[in-house]
């Protein structure tokens, strides 16, 4: 028996699934939840082979709360934006779902999972998220601290660092890591406001005080919270045309 659950924040969507699914006598669905933090709470609990999955959601939309998971179960997406529909998906997730969900294509959506293997499916999810498919740029980073999920809003943000297979995140509040690539996150972040001014340092420009000259032909920013970071070559080159120096 394979264990299912639905994450949307529209009761009807979430009916429309379940009445679909009951066509499905190898599916039992084990949790049904209307936004991302019931959703990760419930995938936690349960550990679903499949889930359905709203993108626009309150408090905690579906791509976040996906990256909030070490290991994230099969997903079918569901949403009423086309816009998200972008080559991504296509490669990457099992299916999408655009709303409203017509049977014929429920259908097709589940025969596809069906056909495939659960570890394909879980590594089609990791790629997912790691080809950036977000509408737009980001204004916050999720990060889950000593079980508890916290928000990070851009403008908290005194710098990232690359963390082996992690990035750290700096903030007045203290650091928190999230299993993540700095190539990533910075996809995810606004080019204007954020540089990669190192392969190992993301940085707010707000946050610029003063570069100085270091070794060879790198630099030493200052922060206005009082840390240093690294400024390499291609780092200082991006600065320059960024601020018009």
């Amino acid at each position: 028996m394979f264990k299912v659950i639905i994450i949307d924040d529209e009761p009807l969507a979430r009916q429309l699934i379940k009445t679909f699914l009951q066509d499905y006598t190898q599916v039992e669905v084990v949790a049904e939840c209307g936004d991302g933090f019931e959703g990760f709470k419930a995938i936690q609990e349960h550990n679903p082979d499949l889930i359905f999955l709203d993108i626009q959601m309150p408090r905690l939309n579906g791509f976040e709360m996906l990256e909030l998971l070490d290991k994230p179960p099969a997903v079918i997406f569901t949403t009423a934006f086309d816009e998200y529909a972008l080559k991504a998906f296509e490669a990457h997730a099992i299916d999408y779902l655009l709303k409203p969900i017509i049977k014929d294509r429920f259908g097709k959506a589940m025969q596809k999972w069906l056909n495939q293997a659960p570890a394909k499916a879980t590594a089609q999810v990791s790629a997912l998220l790691e080809n950036n498919i977000y509408e737009g740029y980001q204004h916050r980073i999720v990060v889950k601290d000593n079980g508890l999920i916290r928000i990070i809003p851009a403008q908290d943000i005194y710098y990232i660092e690359a963390n082996d297979d992690y990035i750290k995140i700096v903030t007045d509040d203290g650091s928190y890591l999230k299993k993540s690539t700095l190539s990533h996150i910075e996809q995810t972040l606004d080019p204007q406001q954020f540089v990669r001014v190192h392969r190992s340092y993301l940085v707010p420009v707000t946050q610029l005080m003063r570069i100085e000259p270091y070794e060879k032909e790198s630099h030493i920013a200052l922060l206005h919270c009082g840390s240093k970071v690294l400024v390499s070559k291609s780092g200082m080159a991006k600065l320059k045309t960024l601020l018009g120096w």
